[in-house]
This record gives structure tokens, C-alpha cells and sequence, in this order.
């Protein structure tokens, strides 16, 4: 039992040392950024289309199950209950906008770049075979020339 303890501070050093925690430090704070420009979008953008069919704001779209949906103005609280439908849509928007612009962005043309880039390796591959099969034909003849001037006759087929 003679192992070395590492020391909670220095696992934790080490820890935050990976490669892969910075890395995920950074999407998360890109990732938050982008929410914000995708809110924006949809929240400026979006919504007003939508609302040029209706209200402004997607999220004043609602329906009630026990009707009437209204609320009392002497305690605040609402007579029936009301489902926000509106709300679910402008967040799915958001989501399907987040998801597009990752995708067509950033999924895709890596996807691309990796199959051109594999494509690329899977040439030189093929090219460094034929080099290989050409060099081991030009072994073999090599050496049934070196066979032949030993026995001094014609180069043996049968290898």
C-alpha cells in the first residue's frame, strides 16, 4: 500500500487541465450566445410575421379549458384554466431555428469536409498501394535475375 494520494486539489488541477473541459467551456458560452441572437430572431422577427396573422406576440395566443378565462382584478387570480399554447409555439420555433443554423452551418459543410478529406486519404492510400505492388513486382524480377545468373539459365515460373 505504498501508492501515492493524490491530493484533492491536484486532481482537480488536473481535472480543469484536460483539453476536452476547455473545449466544452467554450461551446457553452458560444451556445449561450447564439440562444440569444436565435431569441432575437424570433422574438423580432418571427413573432411579427406570425403576428401579421393575428396578435403580436405569440405568446398572447392561449385557450381556455373552463371557460371564462378571466381574471379577478382584486386578487389577480384567474377564473378558469388557460393553456399557453402560444408560448410552446415560440419556444419550438426557437428550437427549429436553433436547429436549422447548427445543422446547415456547422454539421453539414464538417460533414462535407470530412468525406472530401477522407476521400482525399482513401487516394493516397490507393496510390501508395499500387507503388507498394508495383515495388514488390520489380523485387520479384530482381530477384529472378539474381537467381538466374547463378544457375545460369533462364529465370525459374514457378515462384
Amino acid at each position: 500500500m505504498s501508492e501515492k494520494k493524490v491530493s484533492l486539489l491536484e486532481g482537480f488541477k488536473a481535472f480543469l487541465m484536460r483539453g476536452n473541459v476547455i473545449d466544452l467551456a467554450v461551446a457553452v458560452v458560444i451556445g449561450a450566445a447564439f440562444t440569444n441572437i436565435v431569441n432575437a430572431v424570433v422574438k423580432g422577427i418571427i413573432n411579427p410575421l406570425v403576428g401579421a396573422f393575428g396578435t403580436q406576440d405569440l405568446d398572447n395566443y392561449s385557450s381556455c379549458l373552463k371557460s371564462p378565462c378571466t381574471t379577478d382584478p382584486k386578487t389577480g387570480q384567474m377564473d378558469g384554466i388557460e393553456i399557453l399554447w402560444g408560448s410552446v409555439l415560440s419556444a419550438t420555433l426557437s428550437f427549429l431555428i436553433t436547429a436549422a443554423v447548427v445543422y446547415f452551418l456547422m454539421v453539414l459543410p464538417m460533414a462535407k469536409y470530412l468525406a472530401r478529406r477522407a476521400a482525399m486519404l482513401a487516394a493516397k492510400e490507393g496510390v501508395q498501394e499500387t507503388i507498394e505492388v508495383s515495388e514488390l513486382e520489380v523485387l520479384k524480377e530482381i530477384r529472378d535475375e539474381l537467381v538466374a545468373q547463378r544457375t545460369g539459365g533462364a529465370p525459374r515460373e514457378d515462384r
